[in-house]
């Protein structure tokens, strides 16, 4: 059986279900960058932007398959 995929429907403007992905791993990347910099994040991780922005991909990639 095929999951089917709902739409974000804002102003009448269809948005795919990857945009509300995309949303909901920037909000879950903002709660969690006061908690990381506090656990010293940065302090393992000799270029800190990268890291980011694979901690935001695997957290995007995680939403996907979850949902």
């Amino acid at each position: 059986m095929a999951h089917t995929f709902g739409e974000l429907v804002v102003g009448g403007v269809l948005f795919a279900p990857f945009v509300t992905y995309l949303v909901a791993a920037i909000a879950v990347l903002v709660v969690l960058r006061p908690l990381l910099t506090v656990a010293g994040f940065a302090k393992i991780f000799s270029h800190v932007p990268i890291a980011q922005l694979s901690l935001f991909v695997t957290i995007l990639c995680l939403l996907l398959l979850l949902f």
